[in-house]
């Protein structure tokens, strides 16, 4: 039979097309990203700026004489409160999250990708112009709340990629999310630890406007550049849902239960619907322990071994560059076959992680843990989010992604206020330690999941 050249040349400017959209999706996060993990050196000095500067009047000072009351009971060095301040504003922030992101989902699900994705992209460069006018801790409470109600991007860039890759090629494509997130971890600190460097001896005033003007000008880059370039990625005919049916499954997807049991998706085989709880689960506990080592890594260092924010920046680096060149080199040609092995033997190294860290006294055996760390976190979330997106049908995608960075995100609201409580009240050792028993349950989950 004669080949039908016309069908080859469109197949062909298809893939190239497809193949933009993915570049586009990973130039976008990776700016997002480096605006966003800016602040993480920052934040241990951020709280102490607001707290020296609250006049005992504002909202620093008002949730302060609570905790002083508890601080007092349990003798808790009162250098630990700020563990306790960054908690909350993270589990805020994770909150907020795990709210919009499966609307977001359910609604780009009905209106495409591109609109949504341009209303959460302007929500996050208002969040960071309010961060650099937050002159107390009430507006920078307000700024992070802004910024959580619009992260919904990042369930949105998955979307995404599932409307233009195949089964065969996902999961190389997903592993260009990790390799942002890896980039972003590698610079954005390292940016971040900079500014504090600079500002060291001049924090009178409002020093942080300048990285939250930098964390700006990244994120009006982005939105110019995805309005430029990202083009509509799910056709009319794929958009099933009607506004109302979207709406009520969304807000379905809120309620933990129905998150959990995924009630909202509908044409999934039985043994389908099996895997996604699954592994819904199995994510939502390593990530509720892995968030909460995450987050407080940072106030360890600098409590703990007395780390400068550039030190801190520079261990950022060692874990970015770590998950780029393991996910750039490796895990993004990963056979679709042994996806699901790799993800569970990620699972298993991050216990030695913690548990390294947690008895950690000095540089040597916290860089050995962090180093497990970054190893397993490149397998992991990579993997664990290539198995979900090859269930289900292609029209409840944006649904399905959405639900999953969903208890992604609740995970994440849950993990750092429960383990900063547990940090500033018990100690960082037993802490750890605690979490790493608990990572033995993900692992043995996955491993009786069936995935294709």
């Amino acid at each position: 039979m004669k080949p039908d050249n016309n069908f080859n040349i469109k197949s062909t400017n298809e893939n190239e097309e497809n193949t933009k959209v993915v570049r586009v999706v990973f130039v976008s996060l990776l700016l997002d990203l480096l605006a966003f993990t800016m602040i993480l050196p920052l934040l241990p000095a951020l709280l102490d700026h607001y707290e020296q500067n609250d006049n005992n009047q504002g909202l620093y000072s008002n949730i302060l004489s609570y905790v002083q009351r508890v601080q007092v009971y349990l003798k808790v060095p009162a250098r630990f409160n700020s563990v306790l301040f960054g908690g909350f504003l993270g589990s805020m922030y994770s909150f907020l999250q795990f709210l919009s992101s499966p609307i977001v989902g359910a609604l780009s699900d009905v209106y495409g990708r591109r609109p949504l994705m341009l209303l959460c992209l302007m929500g996050i460069a208002v969040s960071y112009l309010l961060w650099a006018l937050s002159h107390n801790f009430a507006i920078f409470v307000f700024a992070r709340f802004i910024g959580g109600l619009s992260k919904g991007n990042v369930s949105l860039s998955m979307a995404i990629i599932s409307d233009v890759t195949s089964p065969k090629s996902r999961g190389k494509a997903m592993a260009l999310v990790g390799i942002a997130f890896s980039v972003g971890f590698v610079i954005g600190p390292m940016i971040g630890a900079t500014f504090a460097r600079l500002s060291t001896g001049h924090r009178e005033g409002q020093w942080y406007a300048i990285p939250a003007l930098f964390a700006l000008f990244l994120a009006l880059i982005d939105l110019l550049y995805v309005v430029c370039n990202l083009k509509e990625s799910l056709p009319a005919k794929y958009r099933a849902k009607t506004l109302a049916m979207g709406i009520s499954e969304a807000l379905a997807y809120i309620n933990p239960v129905d998150l959990f049991q995924f009630n909202g998706i509908s044409g999934l085989s039985p043994q389908e619907l099996q895997s996604l709880r699954r592994l819904g689960r199995s994510y939502f506990l390593y990530l509720f322990v892995y968030s909460g080592l995450e987050f407080t890594l940072t106030f360890l260092t600098h409590h703990l071994l007395g780390f400068t924010s550039m030190q801190q920046g520079w261990m950022f680096l060692g874990i970015g560059l770590t998950m780029a060149i393991i996910q750039g080199g490796w895990v993004r040609r990963i056979p679709a076959h042994k996806t699901k092995s790799i993800a569970e033997l990620g699972l298993w190294l991050v216990i030695p992680s913690f548990v390294c860290i947690g008895i950690a006294r000095g540089t040597a055996m916290l860089y050995f843990g962090v180093f497990l760390f970054a190893v397993s976190t490149a397998m992991v979330v990579t993997c664990m989010m290539t198995l979900v997106t090859r269930l289900g049908p292609d029209s409840q995608k944006g649904s399905i992604t959405g639900i999953f960075r969903s208890l992604g995100a609740l995970a994440r609201a849950c993990g750092p206020i429960v383990t900063s409580i547990a940090f500033w009240s018990i100690g960082s050792t037993t802490t750890y330690l605690t979490g790493a028993l608990a990572l033995v349950v993900p692992p043995l989950i996955l491993r009786y999941t069936e995935t294709s």
